[in-house]
């Protein structure tokens, strides 16, 4: 079951119909008994198509953070030692990779998001950055998973190479994430052999595609969910992203214009394009 968020409202997708609902996203989203709610809703609500399914919008609340894990898979550690070894940071990143303390950190209010078919952006003062896509968790206010959603963690290698301290810097600026295009509504975890598919496209013509599968993230979604839970409580819920494990080599980096399609199925794919 897929729940979007829209400027007309919510919208339930299920087994091929559509449920436009008349709540508002913030209460909707933050409930532990989100899978039973909609799937009662859908009971009772008139039939739709996939009209209803236009306008989309990040599916968070203004009122949700974003934040992030960083290391949680051996190429994303492999591939932060590359870029920082100059820096000296290399030997940070291998430490957190095998330490008990995940690295997690806050990345962005809703502001600084776009959905589906936004735009995202790169630094002025960056020469080297990645889209970093990652399955991302929709998190209530008592730290339950209720959804999964796709999330593009737009980073700048450079100036995060250039020294750890800078992270903030690298990842945190107006158009620095996208999310969606749905949440995918389950009481399960997802299958071990999911995957995420990463595409950038210039024009016209594929410039870079990888693979990844979430049997690879090093670290359980509930253990990072209980690290960023620690200290914060989160009155409106939060999403969490897991990390990557796509990271385009060092002759690598986003222009504008460029298109990303990050695809994990069966939430499905989150498009957007480089301002």
């Amino acid at each position: 079951m897929k729940l979007y968020n829209t400027k007309e409202g919510a919208v339930i997708e299920k087994n091929g119909h559509y449920y436009a609902v008349h709540e508002p996203w913030e209460k909707l989203v933050n409930d532990d008994e989100l899978f039973d709610k909609l799937s009662k809703l859908a009971e009772t609500l008139p039939k739709g198509d996939s009209s209803l399914i236009k306008d989309v919008l990040a599916p968070m609340s203004r009122h949700q953070e974003l934040w992030a894990c960083g290391v949680t898979y051996l190429r994303s550690k492999i591939g932060r030692q590359e870029e920082s070894k100059a820096g000296g940071g290399a030997d940070f990143y291998a430490k957190v990779y095998e330490a008990t303390r995940p690295e997690v950190f806050f990345k962005s209010t809703y502001h600084r998001i776009v959905g589906h078919g936004g735009l995202v952006r790169i630094r002025k003062d960056s020469d080297w950055d990645v889209p970093e896509p990652e399955l991302t968790l929709v998190v209530t206010t008592s730290g339950k998973i209720v959804g999964y959603t796709i999330g593009n963690d737009m980073s700048s290698r450079s100036i995060e190479g250039e020294n750890p301290l800078y992270l903030p810097q690298a990842k945190t600026y107006d158009g620095c994430a996208a999310l969606g295009p749905c949440i995918y509504v389950t009481n399960e975890p997802l299958n071990k052999d999911t995957n995420i598919n990463l595409v950038i496209s210039r024009k016209g013509a594929k410039a870079y595609e990888g693979d990844v599968l979430i049997s690879q993230l090093k670290r359980t979604p509930e253990e990072l969910v209980s690290f960023v839970f620690r200290e914060c409580s989160f009155p409106d819920g939060c999403l969490i992203m897991t990390g990557t494990g796509i990271v385009p080599g060092s002759n690598f980096t986003l222009l504008s214009g460029d298109e990303i399609a990050i695809t994990i199925f069966p939430i499905g794919t989150l498009v957007n394009t480089v301002q």
